[in-house]
């Protein structure tokens, strides 16, 4: 049996052109202001995962079923009101540095909020580099 490939790969699509669709202005702002932050973090330029979501660098992983796949080590994807920020290595659920970010709800492995002005910067840069540094 061949196994079905993974709906979140990497594309050659224009990370540029897809970030000037978000809307409306604050968002688009938010999402650039993210997509720089996470470049500068990761050393790795932006590129597209599927149709929505910006990441940065290249994980492999392997589950104990033998699927194996490739990810981007972090990312984000501008979902209609909240932004979901992959950018934390194990699980974000009960994860006190996650807490810290302030305004934000988290799910296994990623942290959902509205706007960056609900977050604080350098907390998040620092689970940035901290989930690179896991990965």
């Amino acid at each position: 049996m061949v196994a079905k490939p993974n709906k979140t790969a990497a594309t050659t699509d224009s990370v540029d052109a897809f970030l000037a669709t978000v809307t409306p202005q604050a968002r688009s702002a938010d999402a650039v202001a993210l997509s720089e932050l996470m470049a500068r973090v990761s050393g790795e330029p932006a590129r597209m995962w599927g149709p929505g979501i910006v990441g940065f660098g290249v994980r492999r992983y392997r589950y104990d079923s033998g699927r194996e796949g490739e990810i981007c080590k972090v990312g984000f994807s501008p979902r209609k009101g909240v932004f979901a920020l992959y950018c934390v290595a194990g699980s974000a659920e009960n994860n006190p540095k996650v807490a810290a970010l302030g305004k934000v709800t988290a799910g296994k492995s990623c942290v959902y909020v509205k706007s960056l002005a609900d977050i604080d910067p350098a907390r998040l840069e620092a689970l940035i580099a901290e989930t690179l540094a896991a990965t």
